[in-house]
């Protein structure tokens, strides 16, 4: 079974954790088809950390999971810290494939957005 699990930064304000999670729920709405099960996790300050994320991934049924960073650059988050939290979850799990998509911010549709929300102020 295919899973997507949504990896943000994770923050000290619940509402913005909260945010993310309703993100989740509507993937599951809209990707529902597409993976057998879509959860999000969080590099730091939230609850479930990557490692966690990965597990429930896994005991859902998950032997192929699609890790999909929402950050906005390609900072050390990126580059650095969730591919060694990934190298580890490989380790620890070899039966199971783990896919990395590019972070949001690297998509193309990010300019449109932002010029569909720019126009939207004036």
């Amino acid at each position: 079974m295919d899973a997507l699990l949504l990896i943000a930064h994770g923050s000290r304000e619940q509402s913005a954790n909260d945010e993310v999670r309703s993100l989740t729920r509507t993937l599951e709405q809209n990707l529902g088809q597409t993976f057998g099960w879509i959860d999000c996790a969080f590099l730091e300050l939230a609850e479930p950390c990557i490692a966690k994320g990965i597990d429930a991934c896994i005991r859902n049924g998950a032997s192929n999971i699609t890790v999909l960073p929402y950050f906005l650059a390609a900072g050390r988050h990126v580059t650095v810290d969730i591919p060694a939290e990934l190298e580890k979850a490989k380790l620890a799990n070899p039966h199971v494939q783990l896919k990395v998509t590019p972070h949001i911010g690297a998509a193309d549709e990010v300019c449109n957005l932002l010029a569909k929300l720019s126009h939207k102020a004036l």
